[in-house]
């Protein structure tokens, strides 16, 4: 009876997110495509009017930078802003959990509390679904994911997509493989029988899984026609990542903290790609003459939404 109804939660969970998620999504994409109009009838913009036309004579070359980062039509302006932004709260994030996590000699207050609430959750057949959900990050899984996206991406001539995903896979790597070396935190003590060889922070797996799955679904979607169906690639791609992070705090094999930091390594890095992607693209989303069809043919709410 237990596992019935930890299924029927674990679905409903998941619905119900999906439909939150799925307004929220129409919301921010209404906001994004209004928001550049609504800024610029704003009483505080206008009376700053004397304020950037001082600037724009006496600075040309700043004023204009300044002016091409904000400019929402740009593949380098405001989106790029903004996950340059997020880029750098994200490792900021990660410094504050690596900087605690050195500095505490015992486990931190919420990784024993999380580890506990699972403990009497470890058992048949739950083991063996977490075993399955957290192979889908292992290091095969993960390599034969971006060989075969590899490889479908050399066939349609997309070498700019290729290079992004090559870029987001080494960095996360690599970072994880510093992070893991220079902090040397120890495994949870673990109660199932599974072998780790690794040091605990960040898990590799929760990076892997942000990183590399979450590049591809970038991938995939932004080849697609509507963004209901764009909402679906991606948020498919979030449950999954979610589970495989998951599944790597029940069967103890890290902490809780472990995998929020494997996420913001991933994060960034995704992060990296998406602006490799854009910049160095043939075919970017975004057109690099700055025409008027830019972000709104990518992600108007007006098509379908989702």
């Amino acid at each position: 009876m237990r596992i019935a109804w930890a299924i029927a939660a674990l679905v409903a969970v998941i619905v119900i997110a999906h439909e939150i998620a799925r307004h929220a999504a129409t919301l921010i994409l209404d906001l994004f495509h209004t928001l550049p109009k609504k800024a610029a009838a704003a009483p505080a913009w206008t009376r700053s009017d004397k304020f950037r036309s001082s600037l724009a004579a006496r600075s040309p070359k700043l004023f204009g930078f300044l002016r091409d980062r904000i400019d929402p039509r740009r593949v380098s302006g405001l989106l790029f802003t903004l996950m340059t932004l997020a880029a750098l709260y994200i490792a900021a994030l990660f410094g504050g959990l690596s900087e605690d996590i050195l500095e505490e000699k015992q486990p931190i207050f919420i990784d024993s509390v999380v580890n506990a609430a699972f403990v009497s959750w470890r058992v048949e057949p739950f083991l063996s679904a977490g075993s399955w959900i957290t192979a889908l990050g292992s290091s095969p899984s993960i390599i034969s994911a971006v060989l075969i996206a590899t490889g479908f991406l050399w066939s349609q001539r997309r070498f700019h997509i290729m290079l992004a995903l090559w870029v987001t896979c080494f960095g996360a790597l690599a970072t994880t493989s510093i992070g893991k070396f220079l902090i040397g935190r120890p495994r949870p003590v673990i109660a199932i029988d599974v072998t780790v060889a690794t040091s605990s922070f960040p898990s590799g797996h929760a990076t892997a899984a942000v990183a590399v799955y979450g590049f591809l679904a970038y991938a995939i979607a932004r080849g697609l026609p509507s963004v209901r169906q764009r909402f679906e690639v991606v948020y498919g791609t979030v449950v999954l990542i979610l589970l495989i992070g998951f599944s790597r705090i029940f069967l103890g094999v890290h902490y809780f903290t472990d995998v929020i930091g494997g996420f913001l390594v991933g994060g960034f890095w995704l992060l990296i790609g998406f602006a490799v992607a854009e910049l160095t693209g043939a075919d970017p989303c975004f057109r690099h003459d700055g025409g008027a069809a830019s972000i709104h043919e990518v992600i108007s709410p007006r098509d379908d939404g989702p």
